[in-house]
């Protein structure tokens, strides 16, 4: 059974999504005050956090950026319908997805899927670099099965979604990846001109990436058309 956290102060919501998410196999703990919510994320382990952004006492912006230094777990952030700027700032700051209230349970349940079916590996003795269905290029290490990712002589600590991206990047390297290509593989849904989650994304991923020579910089722009990982001469 899975274990989520939602913290949202609507309650009627949160017992609704109660009752959905039973026949799922999925066990619903709810907080409703930012604090609350940060103390039991830090306090207990869950599968996932369900994150509104706006909270009474301390704001899921807030929440996040307390929570994703210290903790990798999945976070799908709840916002206001139409507000592209809270999604993309919670992209920014580190969480895998997000929905827009009002939403339909199922498309939310879906969604929570997705970034399972991304995170969820199986566990092997071999040591999490060193997988035969790994992947080697330009110093990166990967292993998709364990999610392990490793530059050189650095271990990199990649959300979901950055992971994702990188793996995508690496696997195509030196082809130009399409924004609807990348939206359907990273994301695990359809491509919007006006939504900026990959473009932040990416941004993300270049700054984490500022280690040793900067791989971050391989990872080019490519106007009109997508990305790409330009291999060194």
């Amino acid at each position: 059974m899975e274990t989520i956290l939602i913290i949202d102060d609507d309650v009627g919501l949160c017992m609704m999504l109660r009752e959905y998410f039973a026949p799922h196999d999925v066990r619903l703990t709810m907080r409703h005050h930012g604090f609350d919510g940060l103390d039991s994320a830090c306090r207990e382990r869950y599968d996932m956090i369900l994150l509104d952004v706006m909270l009474p006492g301390m704001d899921g912006f807030e929440v996040l950026r307390q929570l994703r230094p210290v903790s990798d777990v999945a976070i799908l952030l709840l916002t206001s319908r139409g507000d592209s700027q809270d999604r993309i700032f919670g992209l920014e700051m580190g969480a895998d997805d997000y929905v827009s209230k009002p939403f339909n349970p199922r498309e939310l349940l879906a969604r929570m899927r997705a970034i399972h079916r991304r995170r969820t590996c199986s566990p092997t003795p071999t040591t999490p670099l060193q997988s035969s269905l790994g992947l080697s290029v330009s110093g990166f290490v990967i292993n998709p099965t364990t999610r392990a990712v490793g530059y050189r002589a650095h271990s990199l600590e990649l959300t979901d979604l950055e992971f994702s991206l990188l793996e995508a990047l690496l696997r195509f390297a030196g082809v130009v990846l399409s924004r609807e290509h990348l939206f359907a593989r990273v994301f695990n849904r359809g491509f919007d001109p006006g939504d900026r989650s990959l473009d932040m994304l990416v941004s993300r991923l270049r700054r984490k990436l500022t280690i040793a020579d900067n791989p971050g910089a391989a990872i080019k722009t490519i106007r009109s058309s997508g990305y790409l990982f330009a291999l060194g001469d």
